[in-house]
């Protein structure tokens, strides 16, 4: 069995960001990564209309990067005289890479490499699950990484000039890889790990190591260590508490020494985290699940207690205050400072708190203040992005921009009786506690005004979301409630969404997903004959302001025809346009006051629809190509030759007919030009270098600011944040913190600055030329060489001499030639222009313009370059049709469609046989969907009219006009169109009834709880514990079964069922049950399997539940009422029912630990048969009568009923440990293989294989293919191929028949499939797959094999048999430029248009949804 594995939709959860100076220490970034996703954001105003003064900012994305490898945390760092941020990047088992942004290419490259996975580092341990953390030094001095929880290394960053420009390097012996640098010297010293052991005076070794930070303050690098030598557990509190201990390190990089300063030898057992406080305090915060400390050198530990269980004498024996008032858990906490007092909590439950420090003049920390600010999403990670905004990421729901503003809000403090006793309630006692301590403030002098404390409230509000449809538990398919007639065709391919449960708790929700467009359609009329359409406005559009298309215009082989659109479509009979011949192109001129249609040999002005000029136009040929930026409009003929017309006091006139000739030399002809029309100030000269001035006169001023409240004995003991920065140049790093925010909080200022629109020409000619005019001047400004060959990156050539006709490189002698090219200003007010190029494969290459300032750049050239966006579309032809549809490629038309406003969006349509939408909003993310579900599109045109708002027009494969529009609950602005229906209550099960078209969803709703069940010898009983009010009593949580409408995605009122208090749902299913006594056949139910959690002493016990949805009159106004809920059957079983299924008609169940088959017979269930089976099993799947068995131990068993004899046995089994995750299974025609994935995120295929010795005549299933996912897979469910091809209705192969493509979601929200290919082809990319390993450079240095390979907890005797090729990166061929493509595909042996039809078939065959 072969297949490919390969992500369609990617992971959307975030689970770490940072905000730093990607690309220029001009503008700060936020930068989040999620699995093996990493996503850099720009803050945007949100209205760039309005100029205010303080904007609401949104987020805009401006890079993106796919990873072979999982981010387990993120740092940056400023590097000396470097003018942005490196990023600190690790990965599994201990893998640190440095990356930094790349102006010349518009990418990440590596820095260097850092790999601690051998074999005396791990100490003999196999797998270790200790999170690999990187911490940055405050003053960029180094960089400290944990790994394994035991080892520290340390990355020293060079420190001076000399040094860092390679004068007096690294010495001789460093050949490792981490003295390489890409192109320069390095400016990281070699690492070395810290021995532990001889730093810290202790007569127990150094292991846990629950975090590390580096401190603010002082003058060498001074590391904390937060660690437990001596483990413990909450059962073993009684004899052993305080296990904790911190320690401070101070490490001389150069030196490679380290030296102990001061620790903390009790710290609870639950210290979770430490959070380094900012100068000028010092010191560390210590967050413990109940309590909360402050420590710093040579003051005493100062700690509260968050609610009962963390008070002195429960689970601490430190002394420790409650913090009166206050009553929650800082279990999975994160944190971040607002200022350098002020830090904002985030919680487990979602609740925002504002921690303020209440210091005193000595700058210690003489209390807390705890003050609740908002709830918000369930947080993974918080990052203050930029003065007064805050960013929440999160994995379990969207990530949210906060704008927070502060008030002030009373003081705290001071003589108690200048309180009014509301206040001292409210607030903790710290009142008392700084009233019994002035003895210790007489003694140094502080006078008791000092001790008043100001507290600042704050109030939050949402920015912008970043949406999020994981983590997927389950998924199910439905069928789409609004599919238009005209698609419910008799095509065999079924069309089916998804819907997937996302979320938990308050952020709970469904996400229906669907892959393809499906446009709503109006109406539809047949028009045989037409080649091209246009829509244009009339004069009265404009003057009304509801913008809408007054005329219609069709292009025939030999004639034209024009529609008026109104409230209805009619023929425009006598009017100026002329329709004896086809038309060229048609558009509006001068605003919309003119309409100009171009034919063959004339371009005709008209106003409304009489003609006002005719111009005759001679390009040596008929014109074939127009494109239009008004005023302007670019003319092309047949023969090459380009022109430009320009509208002039209302007439049109010739500016320029011989583009770029050079007299006494002929020029290359033109393949294909269009106008431009600049709005993002990329291609203007002048205010570039004005910016640049400014710009590096605004880094000579950025010296750093002494903060006021250093004292100077301070600054002796300490040193200052910005004590070195005077041995540096001026951008050099020593810049406090506190300055970082005057430095460039306000680089959304630049986005306000007026643009000065420009008009510019671009072609691409024979030679291969890609040449850039300004327009009225026509001077050449911009020249890229062999265009063709789509290179990675489209550098300016002007300054060099174009080379002689060279020879053609082997491989590239019949490349396909550019047929069309566009470039589009899209996103936020046009400022992301996107080239669009198409080649005659009618393949898809996109180019996004970069601002790329470089000293060799001269004073006249463009500061910009263009970097080649990977899309991943494969829009060839099949090889055979391609053959036989010659005729087509007479016919010029416009195959990229720009529209200003579908149902809200802008973007562009690709027509073609596999048409695509693209979008690209003021999200900046560029989003490509496919609309197969009307065959291939000839044209398209936008069309927004009274019966038609915001809709559009395009003609199918049939000659049909369609009017559509788009549907609008869904949103496009995702990498699929998907519709979150929020549940505020966690989502488990969800599956389709079929007979009923709803869905089924089981939740549940988590509340605290004081009740708990004890065992009395005999039975169970209830009893009631009631606690302090500072308890905090567990969540009990409570299931129901709920039914819901696809339609409009509300709950069915009356289809609630409420399960009891602690019966929680294991297992849903709608299964086929042949139900004797009640009716014939087979029909579906909603199966529920049940168990009552009471806990550990008590026997558990389960339910089976069997429901069935039947039809009722529905209540008058409430036409979803027509379903309820009937209750057929629900007996207590004698053990937890964790797993269902249904075989040959009949129930499977497993109840305890055996496997039942029952029969469903006059409303009860008769067992027919049982075996025993493995530990707890929790996945059941169905073939005819195989059953496919997951156990969370012991693997996957293959089972068979055989119902003539009523047995069920075991056909084979594998034999090795392994934690399933999901299991299912994937065909191949007259093949079978057995999916299972691991708590280890890997997924493997096993075979039941009875010839072959190692299965010991077929009792073991055999291990054929493994890959590492690198995400946790819950859920995977099976569609058959695709049997016919999107853009015409012809079947594809017949051997997909009986293939199934294996779809999976995972845990951080991603989507994929497993496709089973045939040997020849699996044979080709796996070759492919090594030769794209070895030969392309991939992002942070990551090797796609290393990653991909199975992740084991015990060594493994068998070796990783592969057998998967990985998808993601043998598709990304198809993004490769020409010459690299060509290469490849000769070291294989075989030809690039091959792999690209290999590929494309591939991609065709998993086409769904």
């Amino acid at each position: 069995m072969y297949s490919l594995v390969r992500t369609s939709h990617p992971a959307t959860g975030v689970e770490h960001s940072i905000y730093a100076s990607f690309f220029d220490i001009d503008e700060k970034n936020l930068i989040v990564a999620g699995a093996n996703i990493l996503k850099v954001y720009s803050m945007v105003p949100e209205n760039l209309a309005k100029r205010e003064s303080n904007p609401r900012l949104k987020l805009e994305c401006v890079g993106e990067w796919k990873l072979h490898g999982w981010v387990q945390s993120i740092a940056s760092v400023r590097l000396i005289g470097a003018i942005r941020d490196s990023i600190l990047l690790t990965f599994k088992d201990a893998k640190l890479s440095l990356v930094e942004y790349c102006p010349e290419s518009h990418d990440l490259v590596t820095l260097s490499l850092h790999h601690f996975e051998d074999v005396a580092v791990k100490e003999g341990f196999l797998q270790n699950e200790h999170i690999p953390l990187v911490r940055v030094d405050p003053e960029n001095r180094c960089a400290a990484m944990l790994a394994y929880g035991k080892k520290v290394i340390i990355l020293p960053f060079k420190r001076d000039i000399t040094t860092a420009t390679g004068e007096g390097g690294a010495s001789e012996g460093d050949i490792s890889l981490e003295g390489l640098r890409i192109g320069g010297s390095s400016k990281v010293y070699p690492s070395y790990t810290i021995d532990l052991a001889q730093v810290i005076p202790t007569d127990h070794t150094v292991d846990n190591i629950i975090d590390i930070q580096f401190l603010h303050g002082y003058n060498q690098p001074t590391l904390l260590l937060l660690y437990e030598p001596l483990p413990t557990y909450p059962g073993r509190i009684a004899v052993r508490k305080d296990t904790c201990r911190l320690d401070v390190i101070s490490l001389d990089v150069k030196e490679k020494m380290a030296a102990f300063i001061w620790s903390r030898e009790l710290l609870p057992f639950d210290c979770v985290k430490a959070v380094p406080v900012p100068m000028p305090t010092g010191g560390t915060l210590v967050f413990a699940v109940n309590s909360l400390f402050y420590l710093n050198q040579g003051i005493p530990c100062y700690g509260v207690s968050l609610n009962a269980t963390g008070d002195k004498g429960v689970t601490t024996d430190i002394f420790i205050r409650p913090l009166e008032g206050v009553k929650l858990s800082l279990d999975c906490a994160v944190a971040d400072f607002l200022s350098p007092d002020q830090l904002v909590i985030s919680l487990k439950g979602g609740e925002l708190y504002v921690l303020t420090l209440l210091v005193d003049a000595m700058r210690s920390v003489k209390g807390f203040h705890l003050d609740k600010a908002a709830a918000s999403v369930l947080t993974t990670c918080v990052t203050l992005a930029g003065k007064g905004y805050l960013f929440l990421g999160s994995r379990l729901g969207n990530s949210l921009l906060l704008k927070y503003t502060s008030r002030e809000a009373g003081q705290i403090g001071g003589r108690r009786d200048k309180e009014p006793p509301s206040k001292r309630k409210r607030l903790d006692e710290t009142g008392d506690w700084l009233d019994a301590e002035s003895e210790e403030l007489e003694v140094y002098g502080s006078t008791p005004e000092t001790v008043h404390h100001k507290i600042s409230a704050f109030t939050f509000e949402v920015c912008d979301s970043l949406l999020n449809i994981g983590p997927c538990g389950y998924v199910s398919m439905g069928e789409p409630a609004f599919l238009s007639e005209e698609f419910s065709s008799n095509s065999p391919d079924p069309d089916i969404e998804l819907v997937s449960t996302a979320g938990f708790g308050k952020n709970g929700a469904l996400c229906v997903l669907q892959k393809t467009v499906r446009p709503q359609v109006v109406t539809t009329f047949e028009l045989p004959g037409c080649q091209d359409m246009w829509t244009v406005y009339g004069p009265k559009s404009g003057q009304s302001g509801n913008m809408e298309h007054a005329y219609l215009l069709l292009s025939r082989k030999e004639s034209s025809m024009v529609l008026q659109t109104g409230q209805e479509i009619n023929e425009l009979d006598s009017s100026g346009f002329r329709t004896g011949e086809s038309t060229v192109y048609a558009g509006n001129l001068g605003g919309l006051s003119y309409i100009v249609q171009v034919v063959p040999r004339h371009v005709l002005l008209l106003k409304d629809s009489e003609l006002v000029q005719t111009l005759p136009v001679d390009l040596g040929g008929p014109i074939v190509y127009v494109s239009s930026a008004d005023p302007h409009l670019s003319l092309m003929s047949d023969c090459g030759l380009a022109g430009v017309v320009t509208l002039k006091d209302g007439k049109l006139q010739l500016t320029k007919s011989k583009i770029g000739d050079v007299p006494g030399r002929a020029k290359s002809p033109f393949l294909a030009c269009c106008m431009y029309k600049d709005q993002s100030g990329l291609l203007d000269l002048e205010v570039k270098s004005i910016k640049k001035e400014r710009s590096g006169g605004g880094r000579v001023k950025a010296a750093p600011k002494k903060p006021k409240d250093l004292d100077e004995e301070d600054e002796l003991l300490y040193g200052s944040s910005e004590a070195q920065v005077g041995m540096f140049s001026d951008d050099v790093s020593g810049i406090p913190e506190t300055n970082d925010f005057q430095e460039n909080e306000e680089s959304w200022r630049k986005y306000f600055e007026p643009v000065r629109e420009s008009y510019w020409f671009l072609a691409v000619r024979e030679n291969g030329n890609f040449e850039l005019y300004s327009v009225p001047d026509f001077t050449m400004r911009f020249v890229t060489l062999n265009f063709p060959y789509t290179p990675h990156v489209l550098v300016d050539n002007m300054s060099t001499r174009a080379p002689a006709q060279a020879d053609v490189p082997r491989g590239l002698e019949n490349l396909p030639e550019i047929t069309e090219i566009r470039l589009i200003g899209l996103g936020n007010s046009g400022r992301r222009p996107i080239l669009m190029a198409r080649l005659s494969d009618n393949e898809l290459v996109l180019y996004e313009m970069y601002e790329y300032q470089s000293p060799t750049l001269a004073p006249e050239q463009l500061k910009i370059r263009f970097r080649k966006l990977s899309h991943g579309l494969i829009l060839r032809d099949r090889k055979s049709r391609s053959k036989k549809d010659d005729r087509s490629a007479a016919i010029h038309r416009n195959s990229l469609r720009y529209f200003r406003d579908i149902a809200g969006y802008e973007g562009v349509f690709i027509t073609g046989p596999y048409p695509h939408w693209m979008f690209l909003t003021s999200r900046g993310e560029l989003r490509l969907h496919p609309m197969s579900v009307d065959g291939s599109v000839s044209t398209f045109a936008p069309f927004h009219n009274v019966n038609c708002p915001q809709g559009f027009l395009y003609f199918n494969r049939s000659s049909e006009l369609r009017i559509c529009v788009l549907p609008a609950h869904l949103s496009y602005d995702a990498p699929w169109p998907v519709r979150k229906v929020p549940l505020r209550c966690s989502p488990h099960h969800i599956t389709f009834h079929i007979e009923s078209k709803t869905f089924a969803v089981v939740t549940s709703v988590s509340e605290p709880s004081n009740k708990i069940y004890r065992f009395n010898g005999d039975d169970k009983e209830l009893s009631i514990e009631d606690r302090n009010d500072r308890f905090l009593y567990p969540y009990l949580d409570k299931f129901s079964l709920q039914l819901f409408s696809p339609v409009s995605w509300e709950a069915i009122p009356g289809t609630r069922v409420q399960l009891d208090d602690w019966e929680y749902v294991t297992c849903m299913k709608h299964l086929c049950l042949s139900s004797e006594g009640m009716h014939s056949g087979q029909r579906g139910f909603i199966v529920l399997g049940t168990n009552f959690n009471y806990g550990e002493d008590i026997t558990s016990r389960g339910h089976i539940k069997i429901y069935d949805v039947i039809e009722v009159v529905p209540e008058p106004g409430q036409p979803l009422t027509k379903n309820k809920i009937k209750t057929v059957y629900d007996k207590e079983q004698k053990g937890p029912v964790t797993a269902i299924s249904a075989v040959s008609g009949f129930l499977v169940t497993t109840v305890g630990q055996k496997i039942y088959i029952w029969q469903f017979k006059d409303k009860e269930l008769h067992g027919i048969a049982f075996i025993d089976s493995n530990i707890y099993i929790h996945q059941i799947h169905a073939l005819k009568n195989f059953l496919l068995v997951g156990d969370v131990y012991q693997s996957i068993n293959v089972l068979q009923y055989q119902q003539d004899y009523r047995t069920l046995s075991v056909i084979s089994r594998d034999t090795n440990p392994m934690e399933v995750y999901a299991a299912e299974f994937i065909i191949d025609n007259g093949h079978l293989g057995f999916v299972a994935t691991d708590a280890q995120r890997n997924l493997c295929i096993f075979v039941y294989s009875p010839e072959s010795k190692e299965s010991m005549g077929g009792q073991r299933l055999i291990r054929k293919a493994d890959i590492h996912i690198g995400q946790h897979i819950n859920c995977m469910w099976r569609v058959r191929a695709k049997l016919t091809d999107p853009s015409s209705s012809q079947r594809m192969l017949p051997a997909n028949e009986k293939k199934h493509v294996t779809w999976y979601a995972t845990l951080d929200g991603s989507l994929g499939y497993l496709l089973p290919v045939s040997e020849k082809v699996y044979r080709r990319l796996l070759m492919l797959n090594n030769v794209l390993t070895n030969n392309l450079q991939h992002t942070a240095g990551l090797n796609p094999k290393g990653y991909r390979t199975i992740r084991s907890l015990q060594r493994d005797l068998r070796n990783p048999n592969r057998g998967i090729v990985d998808g993601d990166l043998v598709f990304h061929f198809s993004d490769l430029p020409a010459t690299e493509k060509a290469e490849f595909a000769r070291k294989i042996g075989t030809t690039a248009p091959e792999i690209m039809d290999d590929l494309a078939e591939l991609d065709r065959n998993a086409a769904h949804f």
